[in-house]
């Protein structure tokens, strides 16, 4: 086999010389110390393979104009940079092979057979794709003026301002004697304050009262409107949620038979005979 090398430096292209015999001991070289010599040794015969040893006044565009002149050699690079830029750069160029130079002898034997056979030869992660752009930041949303929360409803109790802080009592679960203790009144004016609230509000209870008071009255709470106030429900036949039985304000009691009446029941406590009667039998 026939290489030629190229490199301005007789020491390295004597130990590319060496590595080259691993291929063939047989082998024969042209060596050129710059474009011109090696474009010179091309037009005198041209060799199985060009291995250059990359410096830095090399340029991938003399790479591109030695193959224009000779379209079918084979060209290997030995580089220090084998970012995906440079290697896409030399491939583009028509170069089959880009070897990392300190990569270990044997492995850059092989890749120098690949080529020789026909192949392409590139290092591992030199053709990773690019990472992709940043995104572009979204542009800065004025800050959202956030407002108070909403505050529930409150029914127009028009309780006074005394009324008002017993209540907030109330709804945080104090006792009368705690109120009492917490405003500094006695506890029987709280009995008289809440008894004044529950008539306002129109609460049976404390619960009702604190429910009516912070507005939570819903359909849950109708059970503790008094009987003229609560609904009418629906009857079979007009429109609206039928209950499945209907509520009967009369109690229910046990029926008794014909022949018993209240006079022919006798009570447990009651005697046979009343005390004191001369029939009894008592001579005192």
């Amino acid at each position: 086999m026939r290489f030629s090398l190229l490199n301005s430096d007789a020491e390295r292209r004597d130990g590319l010389k060496t590595l080259l015999r691993q291929i063939d001991r047989q082998a024969r070289f042209n060596e050129a110390q710059d474009w011109r010599q090696i474009d010179r040794a091309m037009r005198r015969q041209t060799p199985d393979l060009l291995l250059i040893d990359w410096q830095d006044w090399m340029s991938a565009v003399d790479v591109s104009r030695l193959l224009v002149e000779h379209p079918l050699l084979r060209i290997v690079v030995l580089t220090d940079d084998t970012s995906p830029k440079c290697v896409r750069n030399l491939l583009d160029r028509g170069v089959l092979g880009v070897v990392l130079r300190g990569t270990d002898s044997r492995l850059i034997v092989r890749a120098l057979e690949i080529v020789l056979l026909g192949g392409h030869y590139v290092p591992a992660g030199a053709l990773a794709l690019p990472p992709p752009p940043p995104l572009p930041e979204p542009a800065p949303q004025p800050p959202e003026t956030a407002g108070p929360p909403p505050r529930r409803p409150r029914l127009a109790s028009g309780l006074s301002p005394r009324q008002e802080q017993i209540m907030r009592c109330v709804h945080m679960g104090s006792t009368n004697k705690m109120i009492a203790r917490t405003l500094g009144i006695s506890e029987g004016t709280v009995k008289i304050h809440l008894a004044s609230i529950f008539q306002q509000l129109g609460a049976p209870n404390r619960a009702a009262a604190v429910a009516l008071y912070n507005g939570w009255l819903s359909a849950q709470l109708e059970v503790l409107r008094s009987d003229h106030e609560s609904k009418q429900r629906p009857v079979m036949g007009e429109p609206g949620a039928v209950p499945l039985r209907r509520r009967t304000r009369a109690s229910f009691k046990y029926p008794l038979p014909a022949s018993d009446t209240a006079e022919t029941l006798p009570m447990a406590a009651e005697p046979t005979v009343a005390f004191g009667d001369p029939g009894s039998g008592d001579s005192t």
